[in-house]
């Protein structure tokens, strides 16, 4: 009986699982579920749980990574605006943005095709986009000419247009230049250009300098004749000030010459006086003649 009462037991465990099995499914936090009823998409589900569902052969379950994937396309030449060729290859991070178109679009929700197709639209849209640019936006001696993320930014929003438009349910999350380089025979036309970019700066530099060289030279000549004209002229006025003084000084000495004798004794005794010295002179000779017939100094008391 008891042998009996385990069997059942076990038994009805085995049919719980079993029904579990049939009809429900499990959901992870990185998947998405796709459940189809007779062949055609009638439920997803993106939240980690337990579902229920209908056996197989009325539903049936398709489960999608719903992480970013990432991929680098191949090392691919393509020619820019401006004739020049550019070997280039970026890195894109995808991932299924709407697992019920998704499904239909790719033979049983393969990922693998999608990111075939995904490639395909990427080479075509960088190519394109590529096109439309000088190689001077990729390869520059002044880093303030390279538009690296502009030209991203277009190249993800022609792919992201072209997937929309083609409803592959597939959105591109990234995507970037991983390599860029120039093939061997137009390594050397670029640096020669390169070259040429930077003599025509220096050219540019060096005419600004003598410019502005040539203005502070100019400037400094014009202060200075400036000075120089105005010291010229406040000479000439005091000049003319003295010349003014001496006419009237020389008319009083042309009325008066004793004066002017006397005037020039005192200019020639002032002169010898200017500093201190112990004179020994005869009072007969000018200007020390003036010495002569001085009062006596008064006696002491």
């Amino acid at each position: 009986m008891k042998k009996n009462l385990a069997t059942i037991i076990i038994a009805a465990v085995l049919v719980v699982i079993f029904m579990l099995l049939l009809f429900t499914f499990q959901v992870r936090q990185s998947e998405v579920a796709l459940v189809t009823t007779f062949n055609k998409p009638t439920g997803e589900y993106t939240n980690a749980n337990i579902y229920f569902k209908w056996p197989w052969p009325v539903q049936q379950v398709y489960k999608f990574d719903q992480r970013i994937q990432t991929f680098e396309d191949k090392f691919s030449e393509h020619p820019t605006a401006d004739s020049a060729l550019l070997v280039s290859s970026v890195y894109v991070g995808w991932r299924i943005s709407d697992a019920k178109v998704f499904f239909p679009k790719f033979p049983g929700g393969s990922a693998e095709a999608a990111k075939r197709q995904l490639e395909e639209i990427v080479r075509s849209s960088k190519a394109a986009v590529i096109g439309q640019h000088n190689l001077s936006d990729f390869v520059n001696a002044n880093p303030q000419d390279l538009k690296f993320e502009q030209i991203e930014a277009e190249i993800a929003s022609a792919v992201q247009t072209k997937l929309a438009t083609n409803n592959y349910g597939v959105s591109v999350e990234f995507l970037g230049f991983s390599k860029l380089g120039l093939p061997d025979n137009v390594t050397t036309a670029v640096f020669d250009r390169m070259k040429s970019e930077r003599n025509k700066y220096i050219t540019e530099a060096q005419y600004k300098g003598e410019a502005e060289a040539t203005r502070i030279k100019s400037e400094a000549e014009r202060e200075a004749s400036d000075t120089i004209n105005n010291a010229t002229a406040v000479a000439t006025r005091i000049e003319g000030e003295g010349e003014a003084e001496a006419v009237k000084a020389l008319k009083v000495f042309q009325e008066n010459p004793e004066l002017a004798v006397f005037q020039l004794r005192l200019a020639a005794l002032k002169q010898s006086l200017n500093q201190k010295s112990t004179l020994i002179f005869d009072e007969r000779t000018p200007p020390f003649d003036l010495f002569r017939n001085l009062p006596a100094a008064p006696a002491n008391p």
